[in-house]
């Protein structure tokens, strides 16, 4: 058995893919490239016992309908911690150490990010595993292929055996900036990806957040468990005031570390990103479902029933999720987000 233990985090709504994904069902359960789920795929991915632990899932409670049958088809030794209420990545992950050995490494995976390459993923992990037994905390550094506004950025520093020292962690910048980090060739993508000795990890959340790691604590010595579950106690959770792992750790932290990882990564973040990592036509185009694209380009119809027909569109995308379509240039999808506050109210 691997003692790298994977903990996959299913926390979000994914309303930037909107209407597919919802807040009573998000992205991380929804097959949206290939007929698994990205959390499915998460969960494959680390399936090498020889390299990996049996998985720890935290999931909220009203998730957990989709995260137990979906994890049995392939990790049927899977874990769940189950949150009465989201707090964020630094508390989620805490519960996860507290129910580990100190020594265990945790691999943290976000549930809903799409890996082409999974050897590189492997290879990357074992590479972030080897740093994080020596009491580093080590970020995936994501290899960046274009000037992305919408992603946190790592600047390597020294040398270190295996990857390197984090100098710094960026802000999403604006494109100039980013133009500058992608020729400056010293830059990665923060693709949320993480590994530490979970000893190390408390310890270092003790030191940063005190309150926060106190209150974690409290809940999780308080737990129940039901078979494959535990669950925090809901009042002392409750209390916790959540704040990601970024935040509190990693960018306070004297031991944050980083490894190169191209392994053909995508968050899926919105539908303009799903639409790069579908298969396209010689037009660039993709028809999931019942549609027909004529005399455009780089246009994505998704659609659950009706037919959708688009004539002279180029960037567009069309999607049909029962009886809410939505209509959206390439361009705007940032915005989608919108439009499902506005549905939900």
């Amino acid at each position: 058995m691997g003692e790298i233990v994977p903990v996959v985090l299913c926390g979000g709504s994914g309303t930037r893919l909107w209407p597919r994904s919802r807040a009573t069902r998000p992205k991380p359960f929804i097959p949206l490239i290939g007929e698994n789920t990205l959390y499915q795929a998460t969960i494959e991915r680390c399936s090498d016992r020889s390299v990996f632990g049996a998985p720890i899932v935290v999931v909220g409670e009203k998730h957990l309908e989709f995260a137990r049958p979906q994890a049995a088809a392939i990790a049927r030794d899977a874990h769940f911690i189950v949150e009465p209420m989201g707090r964020n990545t630094a508390p989620a992950i805490a519960l996860a150490a507290h129910a580990l050995d100190p020594d265990k490494i945790m691999l943290v995976c976000p549930s809903d990010h799409h890996i082409r390459d999974t050897d590189a993923f492997v290879a990357a992990a074992q590479s972030a595993a080897d740093l994080a037994a020596q009491d580093w905390l080590v970020s995936f550094g994501i290899e960046a292929t274009s000037p992305e506004t919408g992603y946190g950025y790592i600047r390597r520093g020294e040398a270190l055996a295996g990857g390197f020292r984090v100098h710094s962690f960026v802000e999403k910048p604006d494109h100039d900036t980013a133009m500058k980090f992608l020729a400056q060739g010293d830059y990665a993508w923060n693709g949320g990806i993480f590994a530490f000795r979970a000893g190390q990890f408390l310890a270092e959340l003790e030191r940063h957040r005190p309150e926060l790691a106190e209150q974690t604590k409290a809940a999780f010595e308080a737990r129940t468990i039901d078979g494959d579950a535990l669950r925090p106690d809901a009042d002392l959770f409750a209390a916790i005031d959540g704040e990601s792992v970024d935040y509190a750790v990693m960018e306070n932290t004297e031991r944050a570390a980083m490894v190169d990882a191209a392994m053909g990564w995508s968050d899926i973040g919105n539908w303009d990103a799903l639409l790069q990592k579908r298969d396209a036509d010689n037009a660039a185009n993709v028809v999931i479902g019942n549609g027909e694209i004529i005399g455009a380009s780089g246009t994505m119809i998704d659609s659950d029933g009706p037919h959708v027909t688009v004539v002279g569109a180029d960037n567009i995308v069309v999607v049909v999720d029962g009886e809410d379509i939505l209509v959206t240039t390439r361009a705007a999808v940032q915005r989608v987000g919108e439009a499902s506050r506005c549905r939900a109210q």
